[in-house]
């Protein structure tokens, strides 16, 4: 329906404009009758609709109207799989139809700075660019079914502890390459329907009333055609907010901040044109919502969960396989130890839990996929309500598993380790678990560990073990998913998402994580995650990217379109690969970009392609992965923009980030001219990067050592660079006068037209 938006504005009360600003109450936008304004109801996700139809609450606490329970967003980005993201977004959509729910509140594009923050499990990645496709492609798909998203939560909300009062304190450089540019991509390309902004502050500024953050980049330079919600109870002075950019608070104030909007206006702080475009903003998604409303929508529960189970299986990673331990023979007798086979761990605490439809029983599946060709025990192993070692489950868990060709072990980390609301304190599982692993191991050679954890932990039991199978919090068909991979109905073919360090200390944030106060400084920079374990040399435990498979894949060739270009053109790349093993499997490409030379600090290599290919046994493909500007630049904080310095590039493919099995170089030229100002205390190596500047510094360094070196083509390198970092200021003392304050100046001038 086409309406006059701009009309319906001119007919509103400054009172009425003021409450569309605000909640109804904790799920519903206000409606304004008379003008045919009708209200749209929210809902939490996003890996599963959370939809409260009374005792409504923030964190979970109350029972929510019963939805399929998806792997959450730390266990999909695992899948690297755009296609399967959209599939995810699609079926959330329709329940949110079925549920007349106009927006779903996610994805979370957060990036994970360190493994402890309670809320890693519903944040995509480490890289930036990895989580921007996968918050895209899930947003595409949600809206593609008339129901709009919430991107969230802008910015840098990267820990649980002080989450309300927290400011971070970020570099321009870091904010833009790291942290901003997780979110970047999924606004410009999907077009969420609302932002969700953050509880904390950036650079001293809540981010509810960041002017910077809501009105100069995502509104201006990003183009968001959407509105910016709070988080729930986010937000700080409400007219300063409405003057940055965020249109509507939830949950409702009462009122109270709907007053401080009029009188906002009426004594002049506030300007009545900007509450006028908050209004349209809000008007626009309400409008949407109602225009896409589809009567008597409903879905498939067991079509759903089959698909959980599908979307499981592509997400869970095989971090090691020892003497091909996996897939595991049926006909042989198994022990299988540890609670959460019975109890599984599907899924984290806070905002996000899911009122499954349905659950599936790691046991049960497993039993029904060996039949009664196998013999299959099961022994508790551990409590999940103590951490207390329990000398007799751990005697009948050994004595099952010295009487078992293999003892699979299902452990992790219980519910109460990981949530919204507060961070983990280590990275240890809890002793118990780690004791029974290490007990079962000394009476069973062959040992595998199925996880369920929503982040990494540390593996102090890894070389006691055969094979690790990364489960992560996989949803209501996670049980499923994993007897698929266990017993060879299905072919791993995760990735990790983020990098598993081998002990907390490793991490880039650990010295600054939590931080002090309502301080935490990202002083690690641009260095999260690999980007920090390669710079540092320092081996994780399992890289980013890693992710092994029953069968294998060989890397055979690699070819550009030019190897030469302007930062304004677009590289083209292919890569041949082929299934060189038995089965039929999926092989995630990944391609890095290194800068071989940068006057500027970079990261060794960075993610900026990546293709995920299915192979039957010896069958070939080749992959086309396009590099545009983005892919080589970095963020100029001088000219305020994306910038490629000329030079040299590697193109680095590989399995994982420590797995490159393919290279090549290109030479890209930049088109961008960066005007650096010269001055009195510019170095004598700064003059060297400018044309003019070389020359005359280069007689500067002559004058200045004297007669034994009496003309530039005399000089050394050793020479040039021990007097590279002199000031320009200084050579007219140290040239005894024969560089004058005059000829300074001059030159200056010279440099700088």
């Amino acid at each position: 329906m086409v309406r006059d938006i701009k009309e319906i504005i001119s007919q509103m009360t400054l009172e009425e404009k003021a409450g569309m600003c605000s909640g109804l109450d904790h799920w519903h936008t206000k409606s304004v009758e008379r003008l045919g304004i009708p209200s749209i109801m929210v809902a939490d996700g996003p890996h599963g609709l959370r939809k409260q139809a009374e005792n409504p609450d923030h964190l979970g606490l109350n029972l929510s109207v019963p939805a399929t329970c998806f792997p959450s967003g730390a266990t999909l980005a695992c899948s690297w799989d755009k296609n399967l993201l959209q599939k995810v977004g699609m079926a959330l959509g329709e329940e949110c139809q079925a549920e007349n729910v106009a927006v779903i509140l996610g994805p979370a594009a957060n990036i994970k700075r360190s493994p402890l923050c309670g809320r890693n499990f519903e944040y995509f990645s480490e890289d930036p660019y990895l989580s921007s496709e996968m918050a895209e492609n899930h947003i595409t798909g949600v809206q593609s079914q008339g129901v709009g998203t919430s991107l969230k939560h802008f910015a840098i909300n990267n820990q649980e502890h002080r989450r309300v009062s927290v400011d971070a304190v970020v570099d321009e450089r870091t904010l833009r390459e790291i942290y901003l540019a997780s979110f970047e991509g999924a606004v410009k390309k999907s077009q969420p329907w609302t932002v969700m902004c953050a509880y904390n502050k950036v650079n001293g500024a809540y981010c509810s009333q960041n002017e910077y953050l809501l009105r100069s980049i995502l509104k201006d330079e990003w183009k968001h055609e959407g509105f910016v919600m709070s988080d729930w109870g986010a937000v700080d002075e409400r007219a300063e907010g409405v003057k940055a950019g965020l249109e509507l608070e939830m949950p409702s104030s009462n009122g109270v901040n709907d007053k401080k909007i009029v009188e906002a206006v009426k004594n002049g702080t506030l300007s009545e044109s900007v509450l006028d475009e908050a209004v349209e903003r809000l008007l626009t998604i309400i409008f949407k919502g109602v225009d896409n409303r589809k009567e008597n929508a409903s879905y498939d529960k067991e079509s759903h969960h089959k698909l959980a189970r599908e979307v499981a299986r592509e997400c869970m990673v095989l971090l090691k396989n020892e003497n091909n331990i996996l897939p595991l023979k049926k006909g042989s007798k198994l022990a299988i130890i540890g609670s959460f086979a019975k109890t599984p761990r599907y899924q984290g605490g806070g905002s996000s839990h899911i009122n499954p439809t349905k659950i599936d029983n790691i046991l049960e599946e497993i039993q029904k996929s060996v039949g009664s060709s196998t013999a299959v025990s099961y022994t508790e192993g551990f409590s999940l309500t103590s951490d207390d070692i329990d000398e007799n489950l751990f005697a009948e868990a050994k004595e099952a598993a010295a009487h078992a060709d293999t003892a699979v072990i299902f452990a992790g980390l219980p519910d109460s380790y990981e949530s919204e609301g507060y961070d983990r304190k280590h990275m240890r599982m809890p002793e118990n678990q780690i004791k029974l692993i290490e007990e079962v191991a000394k009476v069973q050679s062959n040992v595998v560990v199925v996880l369920s954890n929503g982040s990494p932990i540390e593996m102090p039991w890894i070389n006691h073990v055969k094979a690790v199978l990364e489960g992560y919090i996989a949803g209501q068909a996670a049980g499923g998913a994993v007897a698929d991979l266990l017993f060879g109905n299905a072919n791993p073919c995760g990735k990790l998402a983020e990098t598993f360090p081998k002990k907390l200390s490793h991490n880039p944030s650990y010295l600054n994580f939590p931080g002090e106060g309502d301080t935490s400084i990202y002083s690690e920079g641009l260095f999260v995650g690999y980007r920090y374990y390669d710079k540092k040399e320092i081996e994780p435990l399992f890289p980013f990217g890693h992710g092994l498979s029953y069968t294998s894949f060989e890397y055979t060739d690699i070819t550009l379109d030019k190897h030469a270009l302007l930062d304004t053109e677009n590289l083209t790349v292919k890569v041949t690969l082929k299934n060189t093993g038995k089965i039929s499997g999926k092989e995630v490409i990944q391609l890095y970009i290194k800068d071989v030379e940068s006057s500027v600090i970079r990261p060794k290599k960075e993610l900026k392609a990546f293709e995920k290919v299915e192979l039957q046994p010896g069958e070939e493909k080749t992959v086309t992965l396009t590099l545009g500007k983005r892919a080589f630049a970095y963020y100029n904080t001088d000219i305020k923009d994306w910038y490629v310095e000329s030079g040299v590039f590697e193109i680095l493919v590989g399995s994982s980030s420590r797995d490159i099995r393919l290279k090549d170089a290109v030479n890209v030229k930049s088109t961008t001219l960066t005007k650096k100002k010269y001055t009195r205390n510019s170095t004598l190596g700064d003059l060297m990067l400018h044309p003019k500047g070389k020359k005359a510094a280069t007689d500067l360094i002559t004058r200045m050592v004297g007669d034994e070196h009496n003309s530039s083509e005399s000089l050394g390198t050793d020479m040039t660079v021990m007097f590279s970092d002199f000031v320009l200021r200084a050579m007219v003392n140290f040239t005894g006068g024969e560089f004058s304050e005059e000829m300074m100046n001059n030159l200056l001038k010279e440099l700088n037209e």
